[in-house]
């Protein structure tokens, strides 16, 4: 995790973080807590909190521009995972919390 994730979060408090049923731990092969998650689809879930407005997951810890930290960090989603600091979408969300774009 990048410094920059860890004094921003924008990202988890700004996006609907869903991903692939199977990547729950409803599945053998899964890890992210599915108690965590909502039903999207028959395909899809979504972290909770990502579904509604504000957005805010609920593994996200601490306080947005701050000081932040995830609760699931080595259980995260495939979207989590790919998520990149300093992307075009990373810098809209930080500017939106008042953060310059890295």
């Amino acid at each position: 995790m990048s410094d920059h994730c860890q004094s921003c979060g924008a990202c988890c408090a700004s996006f609907r973080v869903s991903f692939y049923w199977a990547e729950t731990d409803a599945h053998p092969l899964g890890m992210v807590p599915a108690d965590m998650t909502k039903k999207v689809n028959e395909t899809y879930v979504c972290m909770q909190g990502t579904e509604i407005k504000p957005v805010r997951c609920v593994a996200l810890q601490g306080q947005v521009g701050q000081s932040v930290g995830c609760s699931i960090y080595a259980l995260r989603s495939s979207t989590c995972r790919e998520f990149e600091a300093g992307s075009v979408v990373c810098n809209e969300a930080r500017a939106k919390i008042g953060l310059a774009a890295i």
